[in-house]
């Protein structure tokens, strides 16, 4: 029954924040609320008793997509002095919000510890915990795959970094050599102009 609840509560918070993303007229209200999906979500995966998906949700998608999008809005013309003018103002519906998310996570970890499934009926005692036993498939069963998939990616880099650094011709690159095997005599000349000739170049 709570493993039920818990996947309508999840489920339900992730489509509303979801929408919420899409129609906040704000950019850093959508990545907030983008925030708030990414832990639903995690939510979700814990019900099922993935916990190693949940954690990369979290520590990727949280942890590393959404500061980018925030690094991205940065970049923004946005009027910061306008949003820190209501700080006070929002400061409750803030702490409504995290204890939504509290109490999320909460039920989460009951029901994922309660062994329930999304069907209610118990999930079976597993031999092995679920990180060690994706390691071991990985690494055994799709470990061509793994090491292909590891090779494209290789391939891409190395392509990105030749596309970059290739060599241009209409551009003048610095020469650092020369710039350390030239002497103060080869730059600088001594004139002594005569009166009222001044300088000729």
């Amino acid at each position: 029954m709570i493993a039920t609840l818990a996947f309508y509560l999840f489920a339900t918070l992730t489509i509303a924040s979801a929408i919420a993303v899409i129609f906040a007229r704000n950019p850093v209200h959508s990545v907030l609320w983008l925030i708030v999906a990414f832990f639903n979500a995690a939510g979700l995966m814990l019900l099922v008793g993935a916990e190693f998906i949940a954690m990369l949700v979290v520590i990727v998608y949280v942890g590393a997509v959404a500061v980018l999008f925030l690094f991205v809005v940065m970049m923004l013309d946005i009027d910061f002095a306008s949003l820190r003018s209501g700080f006070t103002r929002n400061l409750p519906f803030g702490i409504i919000i995290a204890l939504v998310l509290l109490a999320g996570m909460i039920v989460a970890l009951s029901a994922w510890k309660a062994g329930a499934a999304l069907s209610g009926h118990a999930i079976p005692a597993a031999t092995t915990p679920n990180i060690v036993a994706l390691g071991q498939l990985l690494y055994s069963r799709y470990l061509f795959a793994f090491e292909l998939a590891g090779l494209i990616l290789l391939v891409a880099m190395i392509g990105a970094i030749v596309l970059t650094h290739r060599s241009r011709r209409d551009t003048r690159p610095q020469k650092v050599w020369k710039q350390v095997d030239r002497r103060p005599g080869d730059a600088v000349k001594n004139l002594d102009p005569a009166v009222g000739e001044g300088m000729k170049l």
